[in-house]
């Protein structure tokens, strides 16, 4: 059991039947009054954030998340296959369940698969992909203004701001948690 006391960011509990994943903590003694602690806590499966407090002597099952690394194979309508890069099985997993970084995977990417006892609840991408310009209004000499962006449209269909200098072709470093443009890749 994890006490209210010992949380720590990171850490996944189970409370009324969710999956809780503590965002942020801080304990409070204030000078009259019992201590407590408050917290944001992301339900995992739905991906909700809500501010609560606890007793510190509260406790709760630890939920163990599992997490597996399988590549992105091929979609089919609304189901998206993985296949584990150990057994080679394909798991289908509703597009439901994807997050909003998905959409700078390709296939043959590999992606962490998150699930809790069995159900899968999300996927995560690489943190960093590189990925080719398909789109841009071109770029011309002289346009060396600093943050100044325009719209370009990526190989996965994604559209994100790249800079002024950036030409159809090339290939560029996406942070896929902020979905922003990092750098030129070599």
């Amino acid at each position: 059991m994890i006490s209210a006391g010992d949380f720590r960011n990171g850490i996944t509990f189970e409370e009324d039947g969710n999956v809780m994943q503590v965002v942020e903590f801080q304990h409070v003694k204030p000078g009259k009054g019992s201590a407590f602690v408050r917290t944001k806590v992301k339900n995992v499966i739905s991906g909700s954030v809500v501010e609560k407090t606890y007793n510190p002597s509260s406790k709760f099952p630890p939920a163990f998340i599992e997490r597996r690394n399988m590549e992105y194979s091929y979609a089919d309508g609304d189901l998206y296959y993985f296949m584990d890069s150990e057994t080679y099985e394909q798991e289908p997993i509703n597009k439901s369940d994807l997050t909003d970084a998905f959409r700078f995977v390709k296939e043959g990417m590999s992606c962490m698969v998150l699930s809790h006892k069995g159900k899968v609840f999300g996927v995560e991408p690489p943190n960093f992909v590189e990925l080719e310009i398909t789109e841009t209004d071109p770029g011309f000499k002289g346009d060396t203004a600093t943050n100044t962006f325009k719209p370009a449209i990526l190989e996965t269909g994604a559209e994100i701001k790249v800079p002024l200098f950036i030409e159809p072709g090339e290939r560029i470093r996406v942070d896929t948690r902020t979905g922003e443009y990092m750098e030129r890749a070599n």
